[in-house]
């Protein structure tokens, strides 16, 4: 469940099986009911809280065998709040739209645009291509957001995926590999607030095994 280690521009030019680094050769396989570790104690498994946008928002439900979980997405700051959560809601678009298989997915062009929007299409469509879904859980935390004006801000934040792994599409089979530095990826966002009042996340950089998010 290895996404984006490399620049948008970068990533686009590499091949999906190359850039998801938990490809090893375990041969796990998983159900609907499997429990996944930590997910227990997971503060959420949605950004919340909601926002004030009067857009009807698309379903983005995953997998039982996915979960995401946001630690200190709220400020107590309503207009910080509302960007965090359509930040986070902007990965969980991603992640929906690699279990659905469907890099058109409505949930992408509806929490992204612009150049963010084309290399998650992209990055979609090749993990799609090559067999793979996801399986597991990525905890998102450490976010820090600067609102520059009305309509654009800035939203980083770090991601543990040392518990998320690939799953072939067709047979379930979880190729799993021992955590690393290279599991943790520092993200880098602008978004900017759309006539509909959405924060849609519109250029989205990272690096992998960014050392503030060693933690």
């Amino acid at each position: 469940m290895k996404r984006r280690p490399l620049p948008v521009a970068a990533a686009l030019a590499a091949t999906a099986a190359l850039l998801l680094t938990a490809c090893g050769s375990g041969d796990d396989k998983s159900s609907d009911n499997d429990k996944i570790a930590g997910a227990d104690s997971a503060e959420s498994t949605s950004p919340t809280p909601p926002s004030a946008s009067d857009a009807k928002r698309p379903s983005v439900k995953l997998p039982k065998d996915v979960k995401e979980t946001f630690e200190g997405w709220t400020t107590g700051d309503a207009a910080k709040d509302e960007v965090l959560a359509d930040a986070g809601r902007a990965q969980s678009a991603v992640t929906y739209a690699v279990t659905q298989g469907d890099p058109e997915s409505p949930a992408l062009s509806f929490y992204q645009a612009g150049s963010a929007l084309a290399g998650s299409q992209d990055w979609v469509k090749g993990i799609v291509d090559s067999g793979l879904t996801y399986y597991g859980l990525v905890r998102y935390y450490a976010p820090d957001i600067s609102v520059f004006d009305k309509k654009s801000a800035g939203v980083s934040y770090c991601a543990d995926e040392s518990k998320a792994f690939n799953k072939n599409r067709k047979t379930n089979k979880i190729d799993k590999t021992p955590a690393s530095d290279n599991s943790f990826v520092r993200y880098s966002t602008r978004l900017e607030k759309n006539s509909n009042g959405v924060w849609q996340t519109t250029k989205l950089e990272s690096e992998r095994g960014n050392k503030t998010c060693l933690r």
